[in-house]
Parts: C-alpha cells; structure tokens; sequence
C-alpha cells in the first residue's frame, strides 16, 4: 500500500502534525527534526496525496487531458500514461478529443475549466491560446505536449525532435545510395507536419525537389494522387519518407505493387511483421506522457519556477524497407 504520513512519522519518531508541516513547508520544525522527517519520506517513498490536499480546499481533485484524437494510436499511448500518473497522484481524468478542430479545442478546455479541474495537459489544434489567459492568471497549471502553444502563452511544454528525427530518416536512405526521395506529410498547419518537413528539406540540401513533396490530410484519395503523380515523373523517387503513422500505412495502401525504400516518422503495430519490415523513426509517447503529467502535478505541488521546454529524443528502427538500395528495386 501507500505510504501515509501517519508512516512518516512513525518512522521518524515525530507527532502527525510535524510531518504535516515538513511536507507543506511550513515553519516552527527544527532543522534536525526536519531532516529525519525528509529522510523518513525518502526511505518509505512517501509522496503527498494531492486528492486529499486539493478536496481538503473545497473543489475536485480532477485533471483535464485534450489529445487530438483518442483513436489515433500515438494519442491513445500519451493518453494512458497521463492518466497513470493522475491515477498514482489519486487523481481524477477528463479527457476529450478535439479533431483538429481549435474550435472544439477551445470549447474542451472552457468546459473543463468550468468544472474546475486543478491542471491542464494540451495537445493543441489551434495556434490562438489567448483564451487560456484568464485560468493561467488564476493560477491553473497548463502544459503542452507534442505541439508548442501559439504567441504569448509561456508554459511548460513537452515536444519530440521532430526535425532532427525527420533528418535522421533522409540522412538513413541517403547513406542507401537514393537521390530521389519523396516526402509524404500531413497538413503543413500542423507543428509536428511542418518541423518534418523542415528536416527533410534540410538534409536534402541542393537535392530538394519540390515535386518530390505532397503536404495535405493524409486521405488514401489525396495520398494516392500524390504517389501516382511522383512515380508518373520521368524521375521518379526511389524512396519515400512518411511524416506520420497515417501517412505510413495509407501509402503502404496505395503502392500498387511499387516497392520504393521507405522509413515513416512514427512507429506502429505490426510494422515489424510486414515484408520487408517498415523502417520507422520512432517517438515514445507514453514518455512524453509521463513527462507532461509529472510537470502538471510539479506545478500543483507549488514549484512556481521558469517554464520548462522539453524536446525528447527519437530514434531510428531499421527493420528493411529502409534499407533497400536503388539496385534492390
């Protein structure tokens, strides 16, 4: 079970309301009383029950998570690690899904806020975050994940390398012998969208090809358009970068029998079981998850320091498509 504070003390050799006052901060504790108390905490693992403390005030002890779309699978893995660790913190989880729609971004977050929930976690669709103003000047905690707020809202925010790991993939197929490489993404709005392609275009250098690029919602009718117009040049890719999950497996639809070197940006189920193996550079998002959530109840527990921006690293799966050669093809 859980530690209590009633163990704390125990352990120490203090009163109850010692222990209390050790962990809220409080003075009136001499400093090798306090010492014992903290050493108790350390050993025991003992960590402060924000339900308790936030109830004890009068409002629910409730965070709020707006992901994109709970269906998608890199949401559904953030989603699960954020409510572990509100779980673990005896929290409460609401969550909704906003459908890259700032619109029903903005009406989420209201809706939440009015029902007073202590934190936030945003995966934003919107690029407008003034409307967040009135809660962070109330002293609502908010932190971002996977996309950065818009102008003006200084929060802490956890991102992924997303131009670093888009030019790890391009560096990838280029050490394979390709020149042609084409660049399948999501609508460039997006912040995860645009920072791929930035990386693409970036480790391309004087190889760029904008014919090469097919940046819209990746629907199997927009994605095969685009496949169909690059192998219809009169030089062709021989090899294709996806910039998501989406994009990956709807272009791995619609190939029709073409067998371009490919790596996707985000990893995804069965990816190692297909032939060749789907190269992927990977995100954790339970880690980014876990990162944003411990922010979150860092924020409740009273750290008022600077806003912290994380970007987390990701890392490349060569598993066969990726590693094909222009004479493979």
């Amino acid at each position: 079970m859980r530690p209590t504070m009633k163990d704390v003390a125990s352990a120490a050799g203090v009163a109850l309301k010692t222990v209390s006052r050790v962990v809220n901060g409080e003075p009136g504790v001499h400093p090798e009383t306090a010492e014992r108390v903290r050493a108790a905490i350390d050993r025991l693992g003992y960590s402060r029950n924000e339900s308790a403390r936030v109830l004890r005030r009068g409002t629910t002890a409730t965070i709020g998570l707006v992901i994109e779309d709970v269906a998608d699978p890199f949401y559904a893995g953030l989603s699960r690690a954020v409510e572990t660790v509100v779980i673990d913190h005896g929290c409460l989880l609401l969550s909704g899904s906003s459908g890259e729609q700032p619109g029903r971004e903005r009406e989420l977050v209201e809706t939440f806020c009015a029902r007073r929930v202590d934190g936030l976690i945003m995966v934003p669709a919107g690029d407008d975050h003034t409307y967040l103003r009135p809660e962070l000047e109330a002293g609502t905690p908010v932190v971002f994940a996977d996309r950065p707020p818009g102008a003006g809202i200084d929060v802490d925010t956890v991102l992924s390398d997303n131009v670093g790991g888009a030019r790890q993939a391009v560096r990838h197929l280029l050490s394979h012998g390709h020149r042609r490489i084409a660049f399948l993404g999501d609508d460039p709005a997006i912040f995860t969208a645009a920072g791929r392609l930035q990386g693409y275009k970036e480790e391309l250098g004087g190889l760029f090809d904008q014919r090469l690029v097919s940046m819209r919602t990746p629907t199997p009718e927009a994605v095969r358009a685009a496949v169909d117009h690059m192998f219809d040049l009169d030089d062709p890719p021989t090899a294709v970068f996806t910039g998501n999950g989406r994009c990956t497996v709807t272009t791995l639809r619609v190939l029709d029998g073409r067998r371009p070197a490919l790596v996707g940006f985000d990893d995804f189920e069965l990816a190692d079981l297909l032939d060749p193996g789907v190269s992927v550079v990977a995100q954790d998002p339970s880690w980014m998850g876990r990162v944003a959530a411990e922010l979150l109840f860092r924020r409740l527990r009273g750290d008022t320091g600077p806003s912290e921006h994380i970007e987390l690293p990701v890392r490349l799966i060569p598993r066969g498509s990726g590693e094909l050669t222009p004479g493979d093809l």
